[in-house]
């Protein structure tokens, strides 16, 4: 794309929209000169329209352009899009895109059906691009990258308060991340205290900061953590704290049967970077085997808790008594 190749057709489908978003944002922006984009640019809304009538729509031919551009965004929501008649016309266009159209079809969270003959045409003759949610251990590289695509720096621990406080929503991410960097030069050194000031992450107490109290069986710092996150139950969900502890105290189990490891070796294994690998050395120290195991069978009964499945106390009471246990 980038040297002005562009394929008639994309099927751009899978778990990770913002791939999704990306690929379909360049193309409307590169594809067509701004002069052209008047009369050869249509974006559809799957909810808006109909495949038969995208496909129609395909079939055009450029004014004054050498091709015209038609984008079709939440194409999962074409109301017409699994009937047979409706996949039968787009198997019969994949096999003969026109080639003075680029059509990108954008199926977030949905597929073409592997068995069916427009899946066979697509991968063919068109471009189908099958994004995959990052998992968790992959965000911090992810985010250090995006940075250094932006022209900044990021501290390590900036990255891991992201990380623990996001999750692996990379649109959000990007978006807090794009939002932050208009307010500083390229080249500035992304900070923990930026974070908080512009993502609204607290320094001090958040998710990241709570397993590390716990990790040091720091109990003075971990209880006040929890009476914030009490304070501020919006910011800190309660089901959202037990999946970020029980992933932490995951890491000390496999930190315990690889103990003899190297720091890079290590930092591999469990997916940090090594710079946090002493920390993890330390906690896993505070935590024999035997109490790792049981805080995790404990992590999995606060999440059912959580989720409503056992009867429990208020999420406040809940976590309260989660941090007890685990700290006792």
């Amino acid at each position: 794309m980038k040297e002005g190749n562009f394929s008639p057709l994309y099927v751009l489908q899978g778990d990770e929209p913002f791939f999704i978003d990306q690929i379909a944002k360049y193309v409307e922006e590169n594809a067509l000169t701004e002069a052209e984009k008047s009369f050869n640019q249509t974006i559809f809304y799957g909810k808006d329209t109909t495949l038969v009538q995208v496909l129609e729509s395909a079939r055009r031919f450029p004014m004054m352009a050498m091709r015209q551009v038609i984008i079709v965004k939440e194409a999962q929501d074409l109301p017409d899009f699994n009937r047979k008649p409706s996949q039968e016309m787009f198997a019969q266009y994949a096999n003969n895109p026109v080639p003075s159209t680029v059509l990108v079809l954008c199926l977030k969270n949905k597929k073409l059906d592997g068995r069916g003959a427009a899946k066979k045409a697509v991968d063919k003759n068109a471009i189908l691009l099958d994004t995959k949610k990052l998992y968790d251990n992959k965000v911090p590289t992810w985010v250090k990258d995006f940075c250094k695509s932006k022209n900044f720096k990021i501290k390590d621990r900036a990255v891991n308060m992201i990380a623990e406080y996001i999750g692996n929503d990379l649109s959000r991410i990007s978006n807090e991340m794009e939002k932050l960097m208009l307010n500083y030069d390229e080249q500035t050194e992304i900070t923990e205290n930026l974070i908080s000031k512009h993502i609204g992450i607290s320094r001090d107490y958040n998710v990241f900061e709570l397993q590390n109290a716990l990790g040091k069986r720091d109990i003075l710092k971990a209880n006040r953590i929890v009476m914030y996150f009490n304070n501020n139950p919006k910011s800190n969900p309660f089901v959202v704290v037990v999946g970020t502890l029980f992933s932490y105290f995951s890491k000390l189990l496999v930190m315990h049967e690889n103990f003899n490891q190297n720091e890079q070796a290590l930092a591999k294994m469990i997916g940090v970077n090594p710079y946090f690998i002493k920390d993890y050395r330390e906690a896993a120290t505070n935590y024999p085997k035997i109490k790792v195991i049981q805080v995790i069978e404990t992590l999995q009964d606060a999440d059912l808790k959580a989720k409503g499945i056992r009867a429990s106390l208020s999420d406040d009471e809940n976590l309260k008594e989660l941090v007890f246990k685990i700290l006792h």
